[in-house]
């Protein structure tokens, strides 16, 4: 184009211009034509790539996290900058000015001058928006969680909390004499519901063990303090600190002290708590010391660090406290608002403090100004400072471990669970501290220790859950996994895993202790105690194995029967076949011994029950409650036990094994569930109607 051309086409251009032309059909058909592109764009995007849509909302569903979608993610993303009072500046403010320049801009940009080069303010203006909400959106996608699983921290401890923290407090004190289980799953102690409608059988069991276990940490302050300081002994090797428990007084540093035998005044169970506890990393031991009384073994949280570290540090209204009003009296009330306001004056209520309030609150007295106020709250409970200020009271290096630990537990504390589990399944072979030692099932062995650097940097965890689940029965390992016949399902095998995984930062053993090796065991009780007893239990009342010492079983198997069973093992469960370790004298004195658990354990003759006397009583205060009122089986009558229910007759007199009745309550049943819903019934209840069936379920 040359300069004469050029110059044609800029007058007609401006021509063109100052008479502009017309809005329909020219300028609305533009705008048909791109708006009909655009259409078809969109529904090609839809057709070919598609708008998934999230599932249907469910308000049951606690794991879900919403978030804005994308074009609304800067938005959301300035509103973190202004937290608390300062929120309304970003939902109100910011937007309010933004809104307010786009309707105002008319009136502020009146240059007639289109290139953007020629107006600063405004194009600086729009590409300071544009970064800002590019940028903000960056950072929100950089920064956006997955979803958040809200975690449960210790179940049982949120178990305990849910049913009985209320009316009980963060600690229950039970008599020796008491079978908590019982009391728990049939209720009826001071208004005490029945559980048992409500709770699993694995649930009470949980519950049971929660409120009769004692820390490491009681026992340490109870056994232990008055001679030692924690740190002496958290920092000794931890066979020597086994051993000095075994040996009691007879242990080198124990000779000129007045020591108990430990094995004697501590169970097994708790001497291997003491011991985790001082061999614990510090963060689980400040947990247990500091935490544990209220939060069980883990915290329900999930949360970020920061936030965890700003709760522990300055305590505060952040847990509940029971109404005490259900529980005091209103005079106890009196005494212990007086005492909480005024301590030095007012030392009437400090039994009432460490008794009701010093599991929570420990030494530290809640600070309230008035007797009205602090009664309120005694009386009411609900939130208040019920947790210390922990940023006071730990050095900096004790909190960071305190909040590490904390955040690792509340993801459902597999190491700690696996810790319950190991001193449960593993200890008695593996060491309370995984060091090895003889093996109980051959003298000639010597179990290595497990936890040592080298054994856990050889073995990868598939490794570690493979030999638990799958066992080593040439060594006399029984298969743990349910899919091999054991106890345990995946997620208590990896929470072991996990445990054994945690000593490889700091492993207790590097070499197996010495080992005496005494003379092989030749009596039926020192084989049975060294190779049955860990699953069948010591006196062969049962636990992971079945109970040997009832009639039911006894009659269930003959000497020959019993012979072959330990010696082939049992594939569908976690027996080993012995025979493949044992001799064949050693199993024929296991047999003998087994025949005498009978003996010594033997439940009622079929002629010793009567029905009225023995049997109606155990159906009234197990079964009536339900049976009769809700149809089905009926326990109120004689004819009725025998005869009614809809798979009846629930009794064949004569046969124990072949009736419904028995089936439910021992739990040989084909369907349905054990029965009373509770657990099973007491070993001698049990005897008592399974001879009453045998000795032709009389009416006497």
């Amino acid at each position: 184009m040359n300069e004469q051309e050029k110059q044609e086409y800029l007058e007609k251009y401006h021509e063109a211009k100052k008479k502009g032309i017309p809005f329909f059909p020219d300028a609305i058909y533009k705008d048909a034509i791109i708006s009909l592109v655009i259409f078809l764009i969109l529904v090609g995007l839809a057709y070919f790539i598609g708008a998934p849509l999230e599932a249907r909302a469910d308000p049951a569903d606690t794991t879900y996290t919403p978030k804005p979608e994308w074009y609304f993610l800067y938005l959301f993303q300035l509103l973190k900058y202004f937290p608390g009072e300062l929120e309304v500046i970003g939902v109100i403010v910011i937007p309010t000015i933004a809104v307010l320049l786009l309707f105002g801009l008319p009136y502020l940009d009146r240059s007639s001058r289109r290139h953007f080069s020629a107006r600063p303010i405004i194009t600086t203006l729009t590409a300071v928006g544009v970064i800002g909400v590019v940028g903000l959106t960056v950072i929100a996608l950089l920064e956006a969680p997955p979803p958040a699983e809200i975690t449960v921290g210790d179940p049982t401890a949120m178990l305990y909390t849910e049913n009985c923290s209320g009316c009980h407090g963060s600690r229950i004190f039970v008599p020796v004499s008491v079978n908590l289980r019982e009391v728990i799953a049939q209720g009826g102690h001071e208004g005490m519901p029945a559980w048992g409608g409500d709770l699993s059988t694995d649930e009470i069991d949980a519950l049971t063990g929660f409120i009769l276990s004692p820390s490491g940490s009681a026992l340490f302050f109870e056994n232990c303090a008055a001679c030692h300081e924690g740190p002496e002994l958290i920092a000794g090797d931890p066979i020597v600190l086994r051993n000095s428990l075994e040996n009691g007084p007879n242990f080198t540093q124990h000779a000129d002290l007045d020591i108990p035998e430990w094995t004697e005044t501590i169970a097994a169970e708790g001497r291997t708590a003491l011991l985790n506890f001082l061999v614990a990393p510090d963060g689980q031991r400040l947990f247990t010391l500091n935490c544990s009384s209220c939060h069980g073994q883990a915290v329900a949280f999930s949360g970020e660090e920061a936030e965890l570290r700003s709760i522990i540090s300055h305590g505060g209204l952040h847990l509940e406290m029971p109404p005490w009003r259900e529980t005091l009296s209103s005079n106890d009330l009196d005494l212990l608002a007086a005492y909480v306001v005024d301590p030095t004056n007012s030392q009437t209520g400090r039994s009432l403090f460490e008794q009701f309030c010093v599991s929570c609150h420990g030494e530290r007295i809640p600070s309230i100004g008035d007797f009205v106020t602090a009664r309120e709250f005694i009386a009411s409970g609900g939130s208040h400072e019920t947790m210390p200020i922990w940023g006071e009271a730990l050095t900096s290096e004790q909190l960071d471990a305190l909040v590490l630990y904390t955040l690792e537990s509340s993801s459902g504390a597999p190491v700690q669970v696996g810790q319950q589990l190991f001193a449960e399944y593993c200890a008695v072979c593996h060491g309370d501290f995984g060091e090895g030692g003889l093996n109980p099932a051959r003298s000639d062995d010597v179990i290595a220790p497990i936890s040592s650097a080298e054994y856990l940097r050889t073995r990868d965890d598939s490794t570690l859950r493979a030999i638990t689940a799958q066992g080593q029965p040439n060594f006399g390992m029984s298969p743990f996994g349910t899919a091999f016949g054991g106890p345990l399902d995946d997620d208590e095998i990896d929470a072991i895993v996990a445990f054994l995984r945690n000593w490889e930062a700091n492993p207790p053993v590097e070499f197996p202790p010495e080992i005496i090796s005494g003379p092989v065991a030749s009596t039926g009780s020192e084989i049975y105690r060294q190779v049955c007893s860990r699953c069948h239990g010591p006196d062969g009342e049962g636990g992971l194995g079945p109970p040997l010492s009832t009639t039911e079983f006894q009659a269930s198997f003959t000497d020959g029967e019993l012979f072959e069973s330990i010696s082939l093992g049992h594939e569908a469960s976690s027996m080993v076949p012995w025979g493949e370790v044992l001799t064949s004298d050693q199993i024929q004195q296991i047999v003998l011994f087994i025949r005498q658990l009978d003996i010594a354990g033997a439940g009622p003759t079929p002629e010793g029950v009567a029905y009225g006397r023995d049997v109606v009583p155990i159906l009234d205060a197990k079964c009536a409650s339900c049976h009769g009122a809700l149809g089905g089986w009926d326990a109120a009558t004689y004819g009725s036990v025998i005869n009614s229910g809809d798979n009846g007759p629930a009794v064949i007199p004569g046969d124990a094994a072949g009736s419904l009745l028995a089936q439910k309550i021992l739990g040989t049943h084909t369907f349905g569930t054990i029965m009373p819903p509770g657990g099973i019934l007491p070993e001698n209840e049990l005897q008592v109607i399974l001879a009453w069936i045998t000795g032709g379920a009389l009416d006497n």
